[in-house]
């Protein structure tokens, strides 16, 4: 049985628009996206743009979750907080090991692997499809102040009162058995 979605139970804001020249909403992911433990796969993060959000937001945060992870409590690919509000793109690779395509100012927080980028998608051989749910979050403050090494749980904990509106482009993977 699969989790339903993640974001249902969150307080309902505002939607506005995210997409992505590396994946299409409901779509699989790209080979790159995978982990480089699986093959083929680079630990690339997509290339992101989102336009439409709210009246004053302040600053946005990424964040990709798989809630179909045989962990109890999903998985966190990525978290990258304190983007500045008048950047609204993210160029594929900017998640990696320095995070040298983010803002200035933006900094990844360390994924459910302890690392401080963004992990590709390796679903269990045979586990099923998994869903990731790629969301750019609209704050209404220009820094989230949550630590660099805080967990993406704390961040999305530390986030609910600031949300004024939420971009969610949902991608999908497997592994065969």
């Amino acid at each position: 049985m699969r989790a339903n979605d993640p974001f249902a139970r969150l307080p309902e804001v505002a939607s506005f628009t995210v997409t992505s020249t590396t994946v299409t909403d409901g779509a699989p992911w790209p080979p790159e996206q995978f982990s480089s433990g699986v093959p083929g796969g680079k630990d690339l993060s997509p290339q992101l743009s989102w336009s439409g959000a709210p009246e004053g937001t302040r600053s946005y945060a990424v964040t990709v979750y798989d809630p179909d992870a045989p962990t109890g409590s999903g998985f966190w690919h990525w978290a990258v907080a304190d983007i500045p509000a008048t950047v609204t793109e993210l160029p594929e690779g900017a998640g990696d090991d320095t995070g040298s395509g983010l803002p200035e100012g933006a900094f990844q927080l360390p994924n459910d692997a302890r690392a401080p980028r963004f992990l590709g998608a390796a679903p269990p051989p045979g586990h099923g499809p998994h869903r990731y749910f790629v969301v750019v979050h609209a704050l209404d403050v220009e820094s989230i102040g949550v630590p660099a090494d805080a967990t993406p749980a704390i961040l999305g904990f530390t986030m609910t009162g600031h949300v004024l509106g939420r971009a969610i482009l949902t991608a999908t993977a497997e592994t065969p058995a």
